[in-house]
This record gives C-alpha cells, structure tokens and sequence, in this order.
C-alpha cells in the first residue's frame, strides 16, 4: 500500500510541475486590433476589416454562397461547375502564383465572372480588354493609428459617390460611402498592338472565338465615380466578365451599414444567377490546413497534451519495471475438491448445460435421502418420499413432486436457468429441513480454505 501511494504522489507531484512549466512559460500573445493597416478580408473573420456580416447575410436571405478553400484550378473541374461569381476581397494572405492567375483568367474567359475588391488590385489579375487598360489608385494610406470600428475617423472628409449611370450593378443604389483610404481607377485607351495581353497575342486555352469577342469587345465601364475617378468598373474579358470595386470598406463589417453600401455589395455577386464563391483559400483558410491545430495555436493545450502522451508513453513503459525486491509468487492451494466444483459450475453455466448441474445435486441428494429413508438406492421416487415423510415433517406428495420434476429435466426436458436455481434451492431446504450435513470430507476442506 505504502508503494502504491509513493507512486501516486509522484504522478501527482509530476503533473503539477507540468502545469507549472507550462503557466510559467506560456506567454499570452498580445491581441492586436484590427485596423486597416493589417486588415483581414476573410468572410471567417468578424472583425471591423472582415466580411463576415456580408456572407452571412447572403447566405441567409438565400443566395447560393460558399467558401472556396481550394485552389483555382479546381475551378475547371467538378467542384467549379456550379460557381458563376469568384470573389476576392483584399489584399490576400497568401499570393496568387502565375498557374493560379492563368487558371483564373481562364475560367473567367470561359464565362465566369470575377470580382475583384481591393485598393490595390494585382496586375495579374486585371487584364486589359482589347484596346483598354484600367489602372488605379489610392487617394491616402491608412495610418496605425485610425479606429477601425470608428466610422467617423474612416470616412472622414469624404462624400458619398452617385452611380454615374444606371445598370445591374447600380439598381436601387442611391450613393455608396467609401472610405477616406479608398482608390480610384482611371480607363485609358492603348494604341494597338502596345500591350502583349492583345488579343492578336492569344492565351493559353483561347479560342478563336473568344479571341474574337474580347476584341471586338466595348471598352470597361464606369458605374460609380467622383471627380477622383472610378470607384466601379466592369469590362467584359472573353466570354466572361471583370468588376472591380476600388474599395474593400464597402462589403467590409465596419462599411457595408453605410448608405447603398449593402445594396451595392449584393448586386456584385448577385448579378449573374448561380453559386458565389468567396476566395478563402488565399486568405489562408484552405483544407489542407488542420483545424484541430490551428484553433489550439498560441496556447499551451498542445505542449500539455504532447506532456501528457509522454507521461503515458513512461508509465506503460515502466509498468513491467521493479521498484523494490522480487516477491514470491502466491502458493495455491489445490488440495481441495471445490475448486473443481467451481470450475465444472462455471463450465456449465457458459454452456448453459442447466440440466448437467441438477443432475449432480440431485444424485448426491437422492442418495442422502434414500439413506435417510433405509431403503435402496433404486426404490422408487413414492417410497423414499413416504418414508422420509413418516420420519419427519416434510411432505411426502412435495417431496415426491421435486424429485420427479428433477428427474424429468436429468431426461432432457427444457428447462431454464432461473427454473434451475429454483430446485436446487428446494433441494437445498429439504437438506436443511432434514438436517443433512455435508460429507466430513468436504466440510474439512471448505474449513481450511475459510
């Protein structure tokens, strides 16, 4: 006992070193508000620069929206199907590399529709149609010191911008509030044959008949703009379509309350009938992340549970180690026949052989009584009830009944386990009734091994 205890203190004292070395050196990491000099675009992200309110309104006034945490190129296959509307907002965590772009752009000549939300938009990303180019950009540079969350300090000195014509993207939209740090995009016109991307210079996977159109394509289109420029602009490229909003603070949490700003976030994705495919995968979100991990990352949980599996790991390891001197295996005492009563009794019970242990009480009892009686062994079942009747208070017509009723399930009739125990435990009274002991033998023996 005073073993057992010593290595439950140790186990006790074990681990509350652990948790000790773990709270000592754990360091919280410092929260860090979000602001627009780092922000996150992620529509997982319920922050002031997330768009968290912007997908969950979608998804549950019944548009067909989704997460997209695979790659682009997966928008060619099975899983890109029933995606018509790829959205990224923001400057992305993780960059798109040339095969993505070409991925892309390829799916969006194919009559995809891209939506393009940034400030800052990547080159790759914006091609130029036919004999137009859209370059932006940014009015002022957010500061770290600027509330995200404060809408004065966002759009400070700024006025609201009036759709400059009315289309799909501007129905119902009345004025649009950007942000002070918003951009603006300016729609120039190229000479011929001065950009690569024209469409005499096919990409990979054009037809001749996209080619065609994206050449005799009409030049982009401004849909809301201000003295600045072009807040929204959309062109056509191959069969497909490019809109591009010069600022993420409209569809943001902390924006999109603001005037039309709602209106006009629904009426980007919502102008094409099918699923919107929001880009998580690049805000780094994709499968091939482990969650479990991630959501445990910058705590202690998985250094204690790694603690842990090594305490483990110890414990069964040195579960075959001695910790003290080598004891005597304990001596079994086998001179006694009810171990093998016992052994027959569990044997029987697995076999459900009912009628076999009946058999072997009976039989012993059976001779008692006939004993009792002074007749025979073989005499019948009546004569050594009577007799043991006349000699002592037993009836003789119950006694005859048990005997018989014993003997019928020794023949084979069914019987079941409870019915068992029951005539065993009438045997057992009669014995009892009549004071019939064990044999000298069996009641030594059962004495020695109390």
């Amino acid at each position: 006992m005073r073993q057992r205890l010593t290595i439950i203190l140790t186990i006790v004292i074990i681990l509350g070193l652990l948790v000790l070395l773990n709270t000592v050196t754990y360091v919280k990491e410092q929260k860090v508000n979000d602001s627009e000099f780092t922000a996150n675009r992620s529509t997982y992200h319920s922050g002031p620069t997330g768009t968290r309110a912007f997908y969950d309104l979608l998804s549950e006034s019944g548009h067909k929206v989704m997460r997209w945490r695979m790659a682009t190129e997966k928008l060619s296959g099975d899983d890109g199907r029933k995606v018509t509307t790829f959205v990224v907002i923001g400057r992305t965590q993780i960059p798109y590399s040339e095969d993505e772009v070409a991925s892309l752009l390829g799916w969006v000549r194919r009559g995809g529709q891209l939506v393009l939300i940034d400030r800052a938009f990547d080159e790759e990303l914006i091609p130029k149609s036919a004999n137009w180019a859209v370059n932006s950009h940014q009015l002022d540079s957010p500061a770290l010191d600027i509330d995200a969350a404060d809408p004065k300090q966002m759009t400070a000195g700024v006025a609201a911008l009036k759709p400059v014509q009315p289309t799909l993207l501007t129905q119902d939209v009345q004025a649009v509030m950007p942000s002070r740090f918003s951009a603006r995009m300016k729609v120039s016109a190229l000479k011929p044959g001065s950009d690569s991307r024209h469409p005499e210079h096919k990409l990979p996977g054009a037809s001749d008949v996209e080619s065609k159109i994206e050449k005799d394509s009409p030049a982009p289109v401004v849909e809301v703009a201000d003295s600045e420029g072009a807040l929204l602009v959309d062109y056509s490229y191959g069969l497909g379509r490019i809109i591009l909003l010069a600022d993420p603070y409209v569809v943001a949490n902390n924006g999109i309350s603001l005037n039309d700003n709602l209106k006009l976030a629904i009426n980007l994705v919502s102008s094409v009938d099918g699923m919107v495919a929001f880009d998580e995968f690049h805000q780094g979100k994709g499968v091939n992340e482990n969650e479990f991990a991630s959501y445990f990352s910058g705590t202690p949980v998985l250094a204690i549970a790694a603690q842990l599996v090594v305490l483990l790991l110890l414990i069964i390891w040195t579960r075959a180690k001695r910790f003290a001197r080598p004891l005597p295996l304990v001596q079994v005492d086998r001179r006694s026949s009810l171990e093998f009563v016992a052994s027959m009794s569990e044997l029987q019970e697995r076999s459900r052989a009912f009628d076999l242990a009946v058999e072997n009480i009976y039989s012993r009892t059976r001779r008692v009584l006939a004993r009792y009686a002074g007749v025979d062994y073989n005499s019948s079942r009546k004569d050594v009830a009577e007799r043991v009747a006349a000699r002592s208070s037993v009836d003789a017509h119950s006694l005859e009944t048990l005997m018989r009723q014993c003997e019928e399930t020794i023949n084979g009739a069914p019987i079941t386990w409870r019915q068992a125990v029951d005539l065993v435990r009438r045997l057992r009274e009669v014995e009892r009734t009549l004071g019939l002991r064990m044999r000298s033998r069996d009641a030594r023996q059962a004495a020695e091994r109390i």
